[in-house]
């Protein structure tokens, strides 16, 4: 068996012009969906993840802004700024880069971003409305990897779902959004960490397996169930030798072996990867048209 490959790329590319059709017809009704990113420090990564996010906002029409900050910065400084983008009207969503330095309290800035502009999903009041079933700003990561099973013709109804990851960024906000009683959702989820006993054997009962444990090619094939649908969180670097930059990237599974027992998988680079920064700009979109409601009422 050789699995097909789920082709993140093409199905955020999707989604993109989808998105850039409906940001057409918000502008000619005077709204300009704006997304406001705040990066903290010098952080080559979060740099490169910020221009991304803010090139495929110019992709599909929409505007942003781009505030930087020391990576010295007074967290107070910091929480003034959130304040400010609160109250600008021209933005409708608000993206704090993370990590932030160790001396600024990540919860705290989270928790002073309007919840109607955190596009990122990560507000408790959002989370608590995830958790219950009520329409919100769903985490971008989790999102796109609904978004990509719906749109690879994968019934998630009544599927084992196992997650191998707790973060608060993928693998409980996944849970919660794949055990709803919602289309496209209904599924039997375990989530497994890094104390669950007897892991792969719990990994081999996944219909569906999703990989976000943050450990390079973790899964291997014997912790794959004949014909399972894998998707790969991960993006790790590990040294290369061959390669001109010393490093190449692989995910949190062995692609190699795994592609030769799975029905199918998605690759890394090239999978969720792409569909997290769609998902933004799904998120955006939304927070512009709840904008535009509010202002009519």
């Amino acid at each position: 068996m050789t699995a097909r490959i789920i082709d993140g790329n093409a199905i955020a590319a999707q989604i993109k012009t989808e998105v850039k059709d409906e940001v057409t017809r918000l502008k000619a009704r005077g709204v300009d969906p704006c997304l406001a990113a705040v990066l903290v420090g010098d952080v080559a990564a979060s740099k490169v993840y910020v221009r991304n996010k803010r090139r495929s906002c110019e992709q599909v029409g929409m505007s942003s802004v781009l505030r930087t900050l020391p990576a010295d910065v007074p967290e107070q400084e910091l929480l003034q700024l959130i304040d400010e983008l609160n109250n600008d009207s021209t933005v409708h969503g608000i993206l704090v880069q993370l990590p932030l330095p160790d001396h600024i309290d990540e919860t705290k800035v989270l928790q002073r971003m309007s919840p109607a502009k955190d596009v990122d999903g990560f507000h408790p009041i959002n989370i608590g409305k995830l958790v219950i079933g009520f329409d919100t700003f769903r985490s971008c990561t989790p999102a796109g990897i609904q978004e990509l099973l719906i749109r690879s013709g994968v019934d998630i109804a009544g599927k084992h779902v196992v997650i191998l990851g707790r973060s608060n960024i993928v693998g409980k906000p996944m849970a919660n959004i794949l055990v709803q009683k919602h289309k496209h959702a209904n599924a039997t989820v375990t989530v497994c960490h890094s104390r669950t006993r007897d892991l792969p054997a719990l990994a081999r009962q996944g219909d569906i397996l999703i990989a976000a444990m943050g450990q390079p090619e973790f899964v291997k094939a014997e912790m794959v169930a004949a014909g399972a649908i894998v998707v790969d969180v991960g993006i790790n670097r590990v040294e290369d030798p061959a390669s001109k930059k010393g490093y190449k990237l692989v995910g949190d599974v062995d692609f190699a072996s795994v592609s030769k027992v799975a029905s199918a998988i998605t690759p890394v680079p090239g999978g969720v990867g792409p569909m997290t920064v769609a998902m933004l700009m799904v998120n955006t979109l939304k927070a512009a048209r709840m904008s535009l409601a509010a202002s009519s009422t």
